[in-house]
């Protein structure tokens, strides 16, 4: 397992990169002075400061419940109901961002390449990221507050569609200056490159495989454009390599040494285990996972720990637990207005006044189901809040470690390209077989989770066999983005897919759209702020928010 490089002193400077008036540093009491620090001791820190709050995101933050990977047992606001009314913060991007900016600066001083080829990929990576969620954003005039000029200090918003051209011809600067061979570059700290080792190939590979998610991300929008960039790098792979394995995936590990550099949630730093108890698996997600027998489900979830049966075995115990299984009396259900769950007809049940009784072998909560809080569901027999509901399927015990071979902040793999091609081979073109690029996403996702010898039974069953369809790859894709929730989310605003349920307890009726801007932007930044928001266009359901709503379109939706 990679290892992070010189930890605290790695931070220590990160908090100088980030300072917005670098000219109050005039002595830097630990030794290292900004202007002139290795470019190394810097890496490490843009990686941990990009891959950690993306994994969140993904795996336990609110996305994660929007596309209906889990729910969260504590509470039935926030992640669990789109509770996406609160304002949200960008802060910690723009802080890591000038880190990157700071390791760019740097490495061009000193003559690093390859420094400068990494610190490009992840500005690019990191920008990406905050025009995804919010939509129009500081960009070109980010970052130079230390200046002091009233347009660095109060920056314009760019467009969302010069955002991600212009992340793209800095992802394509990136693959020009890694595409030497490696004794080629000076300077290179291979332990300080915790995602690739030092590997200006590596590095190269996820840039052009970045370019695939980003122009299939404006495709929508711009399919001239798109279609173009894709089957250039199609067409070129010795001038554009792409990911070709799951070895060239671009994930970090995690040190385990304290609760900072260790896996989120985790019980090992957490006695109480709240928080690990409190991230379930949402039924919709388990619907999917029986429905087409995948293998994937024991490596993410556990069985519930007491299952519930419906039988007269027992008669007359209305409700008796033998042999570790929870058994209900039929009569009992009717009499105390319990359905049994049903994928098809459970959002009509609780409209209906219905409670719900989950009696599968891998029991999820429904995506926004709870008038009460979530932790009373499926007959729960000690329901406190961040505690146990032993008829849920928690997380599978590998999540309670603090690092582990599969505990990975994916930031893109070889999966998702498989996928982005096998959509662009469905729109026509030129990319390869469709059904081909299809059949490798399942493969590679299968491989990345432990489960590669389940391959060919799993391609022979007919919900995963291949049919055309844009459905089938974008739910194939959905699953394999696992703890990736944000790509998730970003594809399913541009094709609708996978048909997600909304839950009939949400905050709106609709999924939402967008994060809306903190309120440090609309009160310091006001002008620019006002510019963007009147890009926005409402949606049925921005109800009274105006035009800065969660359920408003941005640029790539309209």
């Amino acid at each position: 397992m990679k290892t992070l490089y010189n930890l605290f002193l790695v931070l220590t400077i990160a908090a100088f990169a980030s300072c917005e008036n670098l000219t109050d540093l005039n002595v830097n009491p630990n030794g290292v002075d900004p202007s002139t620090v290795n470019p190394n001791l810097l890496v490490t820190t843009v990686i941990t400061q990009t891959a950690q709050p993306y994994l969140d995101m993904g795996y336990q933050g609110d996305l994660a419940g929007v596309m209906q990977y889990v729910q969260k047992s504590g509470w039935g606001s926030g992640l669990n109901n789109y509770d996406f009314i609160s304002e949200r913060s960008w802060a910690g991007w723009y802080g890591n961002l000038r880190n990157v900016k700071h390791l760019y600066e740097r490495s061009v001083t000193e003559g690093m390449e390859f420094q400068q080829g990494l610190a490009l990929v992840l500005k690019a990576f990191n920008f990406a990221y905050i025009t995804d969620c919010w939509g129009d954003a500081p960009y070109s005039a980010a970052l130079n507050a230390p200046n002091g000029e009233q347009e660095d200090i109060f920056p314009a918003f760019d467009s969302q569609e010069d955002i991600y051209k212009g992340i793209i011809e800095e992802l394509k600067m990136a693959n020009t200056l890694l595409s030497k061979p490696i004794d080629a570059y000076s300077g290179i700290n291979a332990d300080a490159d915790i995602i690739y080792n030092g590997s200006p190939l590596k590095w190269r590979k996820m840039a052009n495989s970045l370019l695939l998610r980003y122009y299939m991300r404006v495709s929508s929008k711009l399919a001239a454009y798109a279609k173009a960039g894709i089957e250039e790098i199609i067409a070129n792979p010795s001038t554009y390599p792409i990911f070709t394995s799951i070895d060239d995936d671009a994930k970090m590990g995690y040190i385990g040494s304290s609760n900072n550099d260790s896996w989120p949630a985790n019980t090992k730093y957490d006695a109480s285990e709240s928080n690990f108890s409190r991230i379930q698996l949402c039924a919709g997600f388990r619907d999917v996972l029986v429905n087409l027998e995948d293998p994937r489900i024991k490596v993410w979830f556990n069985k519930v720990k007491v299952p519930i049966k419906v039988s007269d075995k027992y008669d007359p115990a209305p409700d008796i637990i033998v042999n570790g299984i929870r058994y209900l009396l039929p009569g009992y259900l009717t009499a105390n207005n319990f359905v049994i769950y049903n994928k098809n007809t459970w959002t009509t049940d609780l409209d209906n006044g219905k409670s719900l009784v989950d009696t599968m072998d891998y029991a999820g909560i429904p995506i926004a189901s709870n008038a009460a809080e979530p932790y009373n569901y499926n007959l729960n027999p000690a329901p406190t809040q961040g505690g146990y509901n032993v008829h849920i399927s928690a997380l599978a015990n590998q999540y309670r470690n603090a690092s582990g071979n599969m505990l990975k902040a994916r930031l893109i793999s070889y999966a998702e390209v498989c996928f982005i091609l096998a959509e662009a081979a469905k729109k026509g073109w030129t990319v390869g077989s469709q059904e081909s690029w299809y059949k490798k996403g399942v493969e590679a996702s299968l491989e990345t989770w432990g489960v590669g010898d389940s391959y060919d039974t799993y391609i022979a069953n007919p919900g995963v066999t291949y049919n055309g369809t844009l459905d089938q790859i974008m739910v194939q894709k959905w699953i394999a983005n696992w703890t990736v929730a944000v790509e998730s989310w970003c594809d399913w605003r541009r094709t609708g897919l996978p048909a997600l349920t909304v839950g009939p307890r949400g905050r709106r009726d609709a999924m939402p759209l967008r994060f809306r801007y903190d309120a440090t932007e609309r009160e310091r930044n006001k002008t620019n702020y006002t510019n963007a928001i009147s890009k926005l266009v409402q949606t049925p359901f921005t109800a009274q928010d105006g035009n800065d709503s969660s359920w408003s379109k941005m640029w790539s939706l309209q």
